[in-house]
């Protein structure tokens, strides 16, 4: 299927009849294309950019990855489970190389000749018999053209809109101001007095990267968190957490914070403050540079921002600092741009399993989830599902429908072990032990 034909006027694209429709090529597009096509459907993928990975590309206009990303997951715990990453390859690879594995992903199962790259997705809306009309359009500027699909599985990654949060004073601020969507090398602070807003696992690498290239740097957090390091007795932490799944949590809990000590020590000594929640509670902040930096005087932490004023930035702590770059981490929002706000519900999006709209049968979103792990293993197993339920819909509709009857009452439930923080930036959070259960249940209902 070449590009050149959707624009055409010999060929009629108008009604796909029971095709489906996949919204973005990055990790979570490629597994749906990929799956799909395995359980016999015909698939039409539309991605604005031209080239593969998602957010793993970093020439794409909206990767959030820069210049030093690795995973922060190790290879066992993030691999697709039908399509290992190579054994010489490090434990936490380079983004560069999870783009190559994306590469020969698609080339090995087939998946190019399905994907419309340079295409944008409009609008996606439902009309009759549970179909839905889709709008596309070439990604810098042309004609829309129209499409029908029998369903819509959403791809679009939410680590692409950068939320930035209302803070005072800041218009006055004299000094420079990106959010870290926007930093691309570590070059950008060299020579610099650095200010990182944001605790998460970005704003810690460009606190480390500020400590070895800025004049100074200060770390602002609103909390006290947890650090966990890379390696726990010489194995990948997460790999050493996995094997402790069968566990209580409270005595999972227990190890890791007497791991902790024993590794890290006491955070407070360090000037960083002590944690309000226990372990698992909070989205796993994995680092082993923050605190030996931290250690060395090179990042000074600071509490939260309270206001910016022409030169200065205070905090709640009632201390000061004069930087002249202020980088946001601060995260990123869901964005569905292509949808109405009513079809996912509320915000958070009103979803069964983070991926079944209730109020749409044929509608689905792939890869809303922040695991404890890796993401490709959830997504190839959420992906299994979707297209199970849509082969089952097709061959025993009574049966699909009782299953999906009580998805509305189960769009709610938490897919965690531990009582995960409520803020917005744990919306998605999941146990990936807890979460994949729950699939798997799913997939041996729609296989009964």
């Amino acid at each position: 299927m070449a590009n050149g034909g959707l624009w055409g006027q010999t060929v009629a694209v108008d009604d796909r009849g029971a095709a489906v429709c996949v919204i973005g090529a990055g990790s979570s597009g490629l597994a749906a294309v990929k799956n799909l096509l395995e359980h016999g459907f015909a698939v039409d993928c539309y991605d604005r950019e031209t080239g593969i990975g998602g957010a793993w590309n970093i020439r794409h206009e909206r990767s959030p990855v820069y210049a030093s990303t690795h995973l922060i997951s190790s290879k066992p715990m993030t691999q697709f489970p039908d399509f290992p990453l190579p054994d010489h390859w490090p434990d936490y690879p380079h983004h560069s190389q999870l783009l190559a594995y994306f590469e020969r992903y698609a080339d090995h199962f087939g998946l190019r000749e399905h994907i419309w790259f340079g295409t944008e997705v409009v609008s996606a809306d439902p009309i009759e018999n549970d179909r839905w009309r889709v709008r596309v359009r070439p990604a810098h500027g042309g004609a829309e053209r129209e499409l029908s699909y029998a369903a819509v599985v959403v791809a679009n990654g939410h680590n692409w809109h950068p939320r930035t949060p209302a803070l005072p004073g800041i218009e006055d601020f004299r000094g420079t101001v990106i959010h870290s969507s926007s930093y691309k090398d570590a070059a950008v602070l060299r020579g610099k007095k650095v200010l990182v807003v944001g605790g998460g696992n970005t704003g810690c690498d460009i606190a480390v990267e500020a400590a070895q290239q800025a004049s100074s740097c200060w770390h602002s957090t609103r909390r006290g968190y947890w650090y966990a390091p890379k390696y726990v007795f010489g194995r990948p932490a997460d790999q050493v957490n996995d094997s402790t799944q069968w566990l209580p949590l409270r005595l999972r809990q227990w190890a890791f914070h007497r791991v902790l000590r024993l590794t890290v020590g006491d955070l407070t000594r360090f000037g960083l403050r002590k944690p309000d929640h226990k372990v698992y509670e909070t989205h796993p902040i994995v680092n082993s540079q923050l605190v030996y930096y931290v250690g060395h005087g090179a990042i000074t932490p600071v509490t939260d921002v309270k206001r910016f004023n022409a030169r200065t930035v205070e905090f709640e702590d009632g201390t000061e600092a004069e930087p002249d770059l202020v980088v946001l981490a601060t995260g990123y929002a869901p964005r569905f741009e292509f949808l109405d706000p009513g079809v996912l519900g509320a915000n958070p999006p009103h979803l069964w399993l983070h991926m079944f709209a209730p109020r749409h049968p044929t509608l689905f979103v792939a890869g809303l989830v922040q695991p404890d792990s890796g993401q490709f293993p959830l997504v190839h197993w959420q992906t299994q599902a979707i297209a199970r339920w849509l082969t089952l819909r097709a061959a025993n509709p009574e049966r699909a429908a009782e299953i999906w009857a009580g998805a509305a009452d189960r769009a709610e439930w938490r897919w965690t072990k531990a009582k995960v923080s409520a803020t917005e930036r744990h919306w998605f959070e999941v146990s990936h032990v807890t979460y994949l259960k729950a699939v798997e249940s799913l997939l041996k209902e729609l296989s009964a």
